[in-house]
């Protein structure tokens, strides 16, 4: 069964029901407090008689006869009987057969669907003048009598206006639940079809849905953006399927003509040739390297081999190690940390990240360029700066250069084009340790590199 289907049901269902009981209660407790009202009326009436009646006996006393109260008890309906202080008759009002027989039916004809269960009961008020007793007043009636013929048809009419309202008010819900299920589940509809054509490979299709309902909409925001990072996604695999392919086949097509030319003779195995075809085996043996590290990098469960030390010490003996490299090639590196920071992390992990900072920034450095390696302490992490004077980045290509085979200059130069996987690994360490990499550059000044450790790491590891 269809969503559509299933919510118009379960409309249909709850406003029927809403409607009945609602209907029902309704009509009951109007019912009850009419009937209450009419009780009230009839309990005035017969207050109204004793008083009648008092007045009567007090005028005529003992010889107060039926001719005196009869009229008035046939117009009210009831039995008059008027006794004496020791409960003898004085007179009464000679209905009393007719009011038996208007019980059967006989004197409510019209309405003995009403009254023809009732009940003959009396009623006995005390009769005074001043503060004396002067004797008793007996009233007998229907005890239903109370529901006139008026009374009747206001009910009977009542009834009939909430059974038809109740009919109407269920038939407009019932048109109202179509629409409702419709307006909810036609775009509903819309994105089941747009996640569908997105499942099977359709990575440009997009969900345009019209609706006022804020959930219905995030949905739809949701798959949209679901759809455009699954195609940059897919855009990336290809990328990276095209780009290594090409970095593998450019070492792989340099060895094997150099191999092809020695088997023909036509190029010696001297050791600067054998030279040549060493480096472009170390770094084709670079490229798969970095791939492996790319690739364990970003993987949340591997393994880090934290340990307690100094790395103001440590950062110390990397730039040592780099000096030379850099002299060579008449760049300058320097070094501005603060002493005796201790830190908890990976020092095998810290030796990869800063050297492929530090083989990025002399990658892109000019003439006499330098390099100035920052470390601090702040309140809540630690800070570790690469900054250089080099050609910097440009604005556009800032949010990607952390993605795996992108690199700032469209050529693959091998001098300056690296692999473009350093910056991808560099961002893949620091995230593993808890931290986070942001840089900031300009077009001719420089790039400079920020990685923020949080200091938990060593206060749990203290603790």
């Amino acid at each position: 069964m269809t969503l559509s289907k299933k919510l118009m049901i379960y409309f249909i269902i709850t406003i029927t029901i809403s409607i009945l009981v609602t209907s029902f209660m309704s009509n009951s407790m109007i019912n009850k407090r009419f009937d209450s009202y009419l009780i009230e009326e009839q309990n005035v009436k017969f207050e109204r008689v004793r008083d009648e009646i008092n007045d009567l006996l007090i005028e005529k006393g003992s010889s107060i006869s039926a001719e005196d109260i009869s009229s008035l008890a046939s117009s009210e309906g009831i039995y008059i009987s008027v006794l004496d202080t020791n409960n003898n008759l004085l007179c009464h009002s000679n209905n009393r057969d007719l009011l038996h027989r208007g019980m059967r039916g006989g004197m409510m004809r019209h309405h003995t669907r009403m009254h023809s269960s009732g009940n003959y009961v009396e009623r006995t008020y005390e009769l005074s003048e001043g503060n004396k007793v002067i004797g008793n007043l007996l009233i007998g009636y229907i005890d239903n009598s109370h529901l006139t013929e008026s009374a009747l048809i206001f009910k009977d009419t009542l009834s009939t206006a909430f059974i038809v309202s109740g009919i109407i008010a269920i038939i407009f819900g019932i048109f109202a639940s179509i629409f409702l299920s419709k307006g909810l589940t036609r775009p509903l509809a819309h994105i089941a079809s747009t996640a569908n054509r997105i499942r099977i490979g359709q990575l440009k299709s997009r969900s345009k849905v019209e609706t006022n309902t804020i959930e219905v909409k995030e949905l739809s925001d949701s798959i949209n953006f679901l759809a455009e990072t699954l195609e940059r996604q897919d855009d990336l695999r290809r990328k990276y399927a095209s780009d290594i392919e090409h970095e593998l086949r450019t070492p792989l097509t340099t060895i094997k003509s150099y191999v092809e030319a020695i088997i023909d003779d036509v190029w010696e195995p001297s050791d600067d040739n054998l030279s040549i075809l060493m480096e472009e085996i170390n770094r084709l043996t670079k490229l798969v390297e970095d791939l492996r590290y790319t690739f364990e990098s970003k993987d949340t469960n591997q393994v880090l081999n934290k340990r307690n030390f100094n790395l103001s010490q440590e950062l110390e003996n990397i730039i040592s190690t780099f000096k030379p490299i850099y002299k060579s090639k008449n760049y300058y590196l320097e070094l501005a940390v603060e002493k005796d920071i201790e830190i908890v992390m990976d020092r095998d992990k810290l030796k990869q990240i800063m050297f492929n900072l530090l083989s990025n920034s002399m990658r892109y450095l000019r003439r006499d360029g330098t390099v100035i390696v920052g470390l601090s302490k702040e309140k809540h992490h630690i800070k570790i700066t690469v900054e250089d004077n080099g050609i910097g980045i440009k604005d556009e290509d800032i949010p990607y250069i952390f993605e795996r085979f992108y690199r700032v200059d469209s050529s693959r130069n091998k001098e300056t084009g690296g692999t473009g996987l350093g910056l991808s690994i560099v961002r893949n360490l620091v995230e593993a340790h808890g931290g986070v990499i942001y840089v900031e550059s300009e077009i001719g000044k420089g790039t400079k590199f920020t990685l923020l450790f949080p200091l938990d790491n060593l206060d749990n590891h203290l603790k």
